[in-house]
């Protein structure tokens, strides 16, 4: 579990294949499907794991999901439109242009068991990890590669490409190590110059991923974003 007196570290995934390509779903609740604490929609910051989300090969195939297979499912709730992903289980006994989702989950989010949604293949998501996964990063850099199979990414590698600490101040790689510094930037991260030239002298953190056993909480890593490195 995580520390009492550190929030869990959020994760952010991105995959550059995902175009964003909507198809227009039936989605039905299921009891059957599991529904726990640490994939619940209402608790965002803290959701170790993605809902599951079933459907057939057929419609994995037009949404091309792809090696992640993560799916994301876009709701009309009155004027607003809430996007949940979910985890894809190929499951050919869906049927077509149907995906089957918990019931709680569906009536938590939309207040029924049956209603429409778009469905695409996920260009991002996040996760919360507890300290043991970031005491294996701490260490790394910006640019280097980690294992996909410790955020639930069998198989994949994914590239370090930033992050910020619980006050929003952004790891930049060319500052080394993993302190907080007071730098001369002429573009992000960190700074984004609203004329040519123009340079301005910003606060940002290392590079370098920390061991949460020995930062602050007020200055400690809140968030890794990560990117899905295909060959």
């Amino acid at each position: 579990m995580a520390s009492k007196e550190r929030p869990p570290l959020r994760v952010v995934i991105s995959d550059p294949a995902a175009k964003g390509e909507a198809v227009r779903v039936k989605v039905v609740g299921s009891d059957e499907i599991p529904y726990g604490e640490t994939m619940r929609k209402t608790k965002e910051q803290e959701r170790s794991e993605l809902p599951v989300a079933k459907l057939n090969s057929r419609l994995a195939s037009a949404l091309k999901l792809g090696e992640a297979k993560v799916i994301t499912l876009r709701f009309k709730t009155g004027d607003k439109k809430v996007k949940v992903p979910f985890r894809a289980s190929i499951d050919d006994r869906v049927p077509d242009g149907t995906v089957e989702v918990s019931s709680s989950l569906l009536s938590e989010v939309v207040g029924s068991v049956e209603t429409e949604a778009e469905a695409f293949r996920a260009m991002s998501w996040q996760i919360a990890v507890d300290e043991n996964v970031v005491i294996r990063l701490a260490g790394l850099e910006v640019g280097d590669y980690v294992d996909g199979a410790l955020f639930g990414l069998k198989g994949l590698r994914l590239k370090i490409v930033g992050g910020s600490d619980a006050t929003g101040l952004p790891m930049h790689p060319g500052v080394p190590g993993t302190g907080r510094w007071e730098v001369l930037l002429s573009g992000p991260p960190g700074f984004r110059p609203q004329r040519k030239g123009e340079r301005r002298r910003k606060s940002v953190r290392g590079r370098m991923i920390p061991d949460p056993r020995v930062e602050r909480r007020k200055t400690a890593l809140a968030q890794l974003n990560l990117v899905i490195a295909y060959e």
